[in-house]
């Protein structure tokens, strides 16, 4: 956890100190508390996963399946409205903005939530829906309806999203941190 606020501070202009993320951050809340609840999921107590996901929800406004897949140094930030599915699986070092939902388009019980790749931004009010792929260092416009794989290095925007951008290997979007060193 503490990469994480380590990570925040480095991608939030906003944060001025490690306490002001530890006590008002809810994205990290919201982070803190799927790990606990994620544990009680795969010990198989559903029930009490479903209770702590629920207690985060109404603390932070931001809904995380219990069973959700996430990587290291995921960045909510804003919050309110995030919306995570149960088969969710999303990389290391990710930004989501406010009001994205990562949402199923079925009913089945296998994957039917998307997946993240490491480095992706989201834009505030994104819905990125189904078993999709969204590649390494993609970023996903604001309000953006995605249902397609979106390639690595890659911008879509839109309703349907298309794609405005490939981006070279080298490429750092805002708030990507994949130029930054968490270790220090």
């Amino acid at each position: 956890m503490f990469n994480l606020i380590k990570s925040i501070k480095k991608r939030d202009p906003a944060a001025n100190n490690y306490l002001e993320i530890i006590l008002l951050c809810p994205g990290l809340h919201a982070i803190f508390f799927h790990r606990i609840a994620n544990l009680f999921w795969i010990i198989k107590l559903n029930f009490i996963a479903k209770v702590i996901a629920y207690i985060s929800r109404m603390i932070t406004g931001i809904e995380i399946h219990p069973a959700a897949k996430i990587g290291k140094n995921l960045f909510i930030d804003h919050g309110v409205g995030v919306v995570i599915g149960e088969t969710s699986i999303i990389g290391n070092n990710v930004l989501i903005y406010h009001g994205v939902t990562l949402g199923g388009t079925s009913l089945k019980k296998g994957k039917r939530h998307p997946t993240i790749n490491d480095d992706a931004i989201i834009g505030a009010g994104a819905k990125i829906l189904g078993p999709i792929t969204i590649g390494k260092q993609s970023r996903v416009g604001a309000n953006a309806v995605v249902t397609r794989n979106v390639e690595s290095f890659t911008t879509v925007m839109g309703i349907p999203a298309k794609v405005i951008k490939k981006n070279n290997k080298n490429f750092t979007p805002y708030g990507t941190p994949v130029d930054l060193d968490f270790n220090n």
